[in-house]
């Protein structure tokens, strides 16, 4: 039998604290995962001390229970109002997931404005080859090195630290460290908080699974009012809409970008995949994430003006790739995943494609290579998700590159081509409508007053991303409307199993075709 160590026991004690308070506030396991930003699972394994708790989730427990977090740590309040002292090797341990072990100096100190921490960072070979995991809060911090060397970033920004040096920064700008050169890293760090008010590690959530908010921004400083202005009769229905400041317009760098500065934190896209893996991406998540992909397909030899169909059905990666390619100017043709190999040939020969990004399913990359054989301007073959032989691995290679990629007096904009979309092709062969940059900003209407699209709001437009339909209603619109997405990447539609979603993630608003809303009733209880 394994033995039960100190730390296990501990974990266990917090856990038991953790499901009593939130018996005695009376909340679901549902609200405390909503609270937590975490999903029902991660939360109950938690709750029955086999999951992580961390620094993170054991901060924002204690503020969805209205506690000290000392509550949950040692089961009792801080009490010491005039001083405190911690010797060496004391404080209040507390195991964080990035790799760090938290020890705070001043947890029996009552109603304090700061969190002095002493921090080891486990030096992690891996860590050295990926993207720091960045983090927000309030206040200012201080971190001062003890020993070892501390790789840290703040905003865009990266540093290495040895003993002695100490960094001061405003703790509300994206920031992360990991533990480098061959060994591991102690350090202080002092969390300052001018208010008085409880310092969690990142930002505190309301109960809503939609948005890490960092402020709320008042409707009159929303991004639109740059692009759109609308005129509104007495009752508040629009009358008129018009559009100005457009010939420098690009969807990508003028909206996502401006969105991932001002509240980097926010919800962008609630992802989850068809084996139930839930992906929150920020507004900077996609920001540093089409960066990257615009690096990547540059490398490429991709350039503006060129032709790159996506076949990637409701895959997250579809939102990196589109992004990434209206930042670097080539033409979208988005596609479904019903195309067969003829199909594609024609696409492919008619718009003069030379790159395709694509899913492993449905038999597509067979049918690509099928249709490669006759047409000559393909270059490219990407694919996502597993590997293929002849084929470039999108989800590792695009993270080799820079998550910078500035804009330019070249840079795509106005009546520069955005995309192009094969229409249905009931009449003959499918035509090419060819759409330019300030194509994204017609869409504005459509999910404000139609959808009506909440800035706090969680949207839900049931389409494969090779329709016409995604980009207006998983897109571009809702975010002028600076709303969220959902996407769930299904196989095929089932009104049992996507309705329970409506509850589980809050989701606001919804559109789709009539036969799906249609079936969806049919099957309700």
């Amino acid at each position: 039998m394994a033995q039960i160590t100190g730390l296990d026991y501990k974990i266990q004690e917090m856990a038991a604290r953790i499901k009593e308070l939130r018996e005695i506030e009376g909340l679901t396991t549902y609200e405390m995962a909503a609270k937590t930003q975490t999903s029902r699972e991660e939360y109950m394994a938690c709750e029955s001390g086999t999951g992580d708790l961390n620094f993170t989730f054991i901060y924002r427990c204690a503020l969805a229970l209205g506690v000290d977090v000392t509550d949950i740590i040692e089961g009792h309040s801080p009490t010491l109002k005039s001083f405190t002292v911690t010797r060496a090797g004391g404080g209040q341990e507390i195991s964080n997931a990035h790799g760090m072990t938290y020890y705070n100096l001043a947890y029996a100190f009552q109603n304090r404005i700061a969190e002095p921490l002493y921090v080891k960072s486990r030096y992690d070979e891996d860590a050295q080859h990926k993207d720091i995991e960045l983090t927000s809060h309030d206040g200012q911090e201080l971190d001062l090195i003890i020993s070892g060397n501390l790789l840290v970033q703040v905003g865009e920004h990266r540093t290495t630290l040895g003993p002695g040096d100490s960094i001061y920064f405003s703790s509300s700008t994206p920031h992360g460290m990991i533990a480098v050169n061959g060994k591991d890293c102690e350090f202080y760090a002092i969390v300052l908080n001018p208010t008085g008010a409880p310092i969690p590690e990142l930002t505190p959530v309301t109960y809503s699974p939609v948005a890490l908010q960092t402020r709320r921004i008042d409707d009159s400083e929303r991004l639109w009012h740059n692009y759109i202005d609308v005129q509104l009769n007495e009752k508040g229905t629009p009358q008129k809409i018009t559009f100005k400041n457009t010939e420098k317009f690009n969807f990508a760098f003028d909206i996502v970008d401006v969105l991932a500065k001002r509240n980097p934190d926010k919800l962008a896209m609630l992802h989850v995949s068809k084996d139930r893996t839930e992906r929150r991406i920020t507004f900077l998540d996609m920001k540093r994430e089409s960066a990257r992909c615009a690096n990547y397909f540059k490398s490429l030899g991709i350039k503006k003006g060129d032709r790159v169909m996506l076949i990637l059905k409701r895959h997250y990666q579809f939102w990196y790739a589109m992004l990434g390619l209206n930042k670097l100017g080539a033409v979208v043709i988005p596609a479904t995943n019903q195309l067969l190999s003829h199909d594609i040939e024609y696409r492919l020969n008619a718009a003069g494609i030379n790159t395709v990004v694509c899913t492993p399913d449905d038999n597509i990359p067979e049918h690509v290579e099928e249709a490669e054989k006759t047409s000559p301007s393909l270059i490219n073959k990407i694919i996502v998700n597993q590997r293929r032989d002849g084929w470039r691995f999108f989800d590792e290679e695009y993270k080799m590159f820079s998550s910078s990629f500035p804009r330019t007096d070249d840079s795509p904009c106005g009546d520069d081509p955005l995309l192009m979309f094969f229409t249905s092709g009931t009449s003959g062969y499918p035509k090419i409508a060819m759409h330019n940059h300030k194509y994204p900003l017609g869409h504005f209407h459509t999910a404000k007053y139609w959808h009506c699209a909440q800035y706090d709001g969680l949207h839900f437009t049931i389409s494969d991303t090779g329709w016409a339909k995604a980009m207006w209603g998983k897109l571009y619109g809702q975010w002028l409307a600076e709303s969220a997405t959902f996407v769930y990447d299904f196989d095929r539609f089932n009104a049992a199993d996507i309705m329970p979603m409506f509850a589980k993630y809050q989701i606001t608003s919804f559109c789709a075709p009539p036969t799906m809303r249609a079936s969806a009733r049919a099957r309700a209880p």
